[in-house]
């Protein structure tokens, strides 16, 4: 099942798709999935990001050959950093380069959407707490992170998480191809299952550390392939059984 948030006037809600219509939700989908009886064809609304979190996980260095490129080891336990919720735009909008920083880089991840409240779950109840996948770009200032010698400031800038188009309630994530391009150029290309820590260990271990709520995301790692974007560059990021996230870079 495909879950979107749209618009269409004054409506904003969120909605089944399937092929070009969607079956408009009563609520949201993470206590019920229960359909209003309305409708309306794609064509007609403004798809918006999927998600509305109260917190945006991200896990760094999950891709051994990522750590490598930016010369960093792996680490021996997940690396749990943030970014603001101000930074979320949707498939289709603009990746803003920021003033400050001379190397904005792309980094497509696989995004797990938390489905109810989730504290020191075992990693093998996991499954009961995601409400589906979605693709996210970690957009990140490279020369801002290591000038700074942490991550906040460089991933938290406006725009810096497109996260789209929508969410893919019947994903598993073994084995699927995860890549990106610029202006149709492949940057990255890897699979899943090269990832250092798996999706359901990461939300096992996040939730020992702190309370995941409904809604919110976690970016579970990038692979190797960082490039840097310009004004003008139309980026691409995919994952095999989800979809493709467009932004275009201004």
């Amino acid at each position: 099942m495909r879950l979107v948030r749209f618009t269409s006037g004054n409506i904003t809600s969120f909605g089944v798709l399937e092929g070009e219509q969607i079956r408009q939700l009563a609520g949201d989908p993470y206590s019920e999935i229960k359909e209003s009886g309305e409708s309306f064809a794609l064509a007609d609304v403004k798809l918006l990001a999927p998600v509305e979190p109260k917190k945006i996980v991200l896990v760094g260095l999950n891709f051994a050959s990522h750590a490598a490129e930016i010369h960093q080891e792996t680490p021996s336990e997940p690396l749990i950093f943030f970014k603001p919720t101000s930074a979320i735009v949707a498939s289709g909008e603009a990746i803003v380069l920021p003033h400050q920083s001379k190397q904005v880089e792309i980094e497509a991840e696989l995004t797990v959407v938390i489905g109810k409240r989730a504290n020191n779950i075992a990693q093998e109840n996991v499954g009961d707490y995601i409400l589906g996948y979605t693709v996210a770009n970690d957009v990140t200032a490279r020369d801002i992170q290591f000038a700074d010698l942490q991550w906040a400031r460089s991933k938290a800038f406006d725009s810096f998480c497109p996260v789209g188009p929508w969410i893919e309630t019947d994903f598993v994530p073994d084995n699927k191809r995860i890549s990106s391009t610029i202006n149709g150029e492949t940057k990255q290309d890897a699979s899943t299952s090269e990832m250092v820590y798996s999706p359901e260990f990461l939300i096992s271990y996040i939730s020992q550390n702190f309370t995941l709520e409904p809604g919110d995301i976690v970016l579970t790692g990038s692979p190797a392939g960082i490039s840097r974007v310009v004004a003008g560059d139309v980026v691409q990021c995919s994952i095999e059984g989800i979809g493709t996230l467009h932004s275009f870079v201004k």
